[in-house]
């Protein structure tokens, strides 16, 4: 097992990579990139860095020379023999072959797109223009960079003695929840946390701690990087920025309305059994299943990432039963700003009415609260969207307002046609 607080003591090169491999990246971005490049090849997007955490001035942390440093060393990354070899040979979600020949062709000699960088106002202005297959593959390691350079530029104050303590504890934090966890029996508990880890090697920590602590009940991560390392499942469905890119694109009001459906059906030409899993939140939960056609109904499970979980999973059920399904024959996944306590709560009230999994992110893999005295290590917001497509500008809802994006004039059109009400807000873990 890697000495993490030699390691990071010794982050004193001038370039030492953050991001070592292009698959050092969540899995569902790989398989919603084939289905882009699938469906949509000639889309054209933007995305944009975001912090919603905006007292985290980022540009007064991070140094820019460094940063770029970083952002470069990912361009010339290319994908390995051995990467290749895994994603054409595994078997994943029970299906060999899941990503194609022609994908892996175009991914074998694949580099990342150019980006632009600035600062303003004590933060960083980061965008990604290019072909959407392409563009979307910056999201998760400029997220995963800059995450790691803020834990970097804290940690470069501490000296070894410090950082092995500073370790020491966390390792400790960390296998206590594990404890607390084993409790709950028929718990299925995956890592989502590569987007906001600590570090790649905290990231790799974790999962070895959750695998060993856990059995059984640890399923799987989100990062295909180290589930390949540490043969465990890679884990993941689809995310929001597909829904919101279909939306853009649509011509008229009427085809808006459809927009997220129709991604769905294109998604269901593509994979079948738990890839299944539906994303309802983009605008507005309870609104997407109201009006849901009855196909979707058949599909595995629903992930819930906004709003309060208790009142979306009783939605989620209601639903169901509405449409003639049995509730104890579908998957419920939750997924946002889980910890021991929220996951342990959910798992009482639903794991005898649904079969219920975690996607355990930020507090997995970045929980260093309370352990040192300053403590600027606490986890902050950071996305990286898409913004716009084809140059026009996409719309996020969610179930939670604090999470809405987009200009005015376009979410308040959103809002009419998905009627999305009042909606509630919901204080930002995460």
């Amino acid at each position: 097992m890697v000495d993490i607080a030699t390691r990071v003591y010794n982050h004193k090169w001038k370039i030492d990579p953050i991001v070592r491999s292009l698959i050092d990246t969540d899995f569902y971005k790989l398989l919603m990139c084939q289905s882009v490049f699938r469906n949509k090849p000639e889309t054209q997007v933007t995305f944009s860095l975001m912090n919603r955490s905006t007292h985290i001035r980022l540009a007064e942390i991070v140094d820019q020379g460094e940063l770029r440093e970083q952002l470069d060393h990912i361009r010339s990354i290319k994908l390995s023999r051995g990467e290749s070899t895994f994603l054409r040979g595994n078997t994943f979600y029970g299906k060999r072959q899941m990503f194609s020949s022609e994908f892996m062709e175009w991914f074998e000699n694949f580099s990342l797109p150019p980006y632009h960088l600035e600062k303003t106002n004590g933060q960083y202005e980061l965008t990604f223009e290019g072909k959407w297959h392409e563009v979307m593959l910056w999201e998760v390691p400029v997220l995963s960079v800059l995450m790691e350079m803020r834990s970097r530029s804290v940690l470069k104050t501490l000296d070894r003695f410090q950082l092995q303590v500073l370790y020491a504890r966390a390792m400790t934090k960390l296998w206590e929840k594990i404890n607390s966890l084993q409790k709950l029996e028929g718990l299925r508990i995956a890592d989502f946390g590569t987007r906001r880890r600590h570090s790649f090697l905290w990231q790799d920590w974790c999962v070895q701690a959750m695998h060993a602590g856990l059995g059984k009940n640890f399923v799987g991560t989100s990062n295909c990087l180290i589930a390949m390392k540490r043969e465990v499942e890679a884990i993941g469905t689809n995310a929001h920025e597909m829904p919101m890119v279909y939306s853009a694109l649509a011509s008229d009001d009427a085809e808006l309305k459809i927009a997220p459906y129709n991604m769905l059906e294109d998604w269901q030409e593509e994979h079948d059994g738990n890839l299944r899993i539906i994303l309802p939140d983009t605008y507005g939960t309870k609104n997407f299943l109201d009006n849901a056609p009855p196909w979707l109904a058949s599909w595995t499970g629903i992930r819930i990432d906004s709003g309060d979980p208790v009142e979306s999973a009783e939605i989620v059920i209601q639903w169901w039963k509405k449409c003639g399904e049995n509730p104890k024959d579908k998957l419920i996944i939750f997924s946002d700003g889980l910890d021991v306590d929220t996951i342990s709560k959910l798992h009482s009230l639903f794991s005898h009415r649904a079969k219920v999994s975690f996607g355990w992110g930020t507090l997995l893999t970045n929980d260093f609260r309370g352990l040192i005295n300053n403590d600027n290590l606490v986890p902050f917001s950071l996305v990286c969207k898409a913004v716009s497509a084809n140059g026009t500008p996409t719309v996020k809802l969610s179930d939670n307002p604090l999470k809405v994006m987009g200009p005015e004039s376009e979410v308040k059109r959103y809002q009419r046609i998905f009627d999305t009400g009042i909606q509630k807000e919901r204080k930002l873990i995460v």
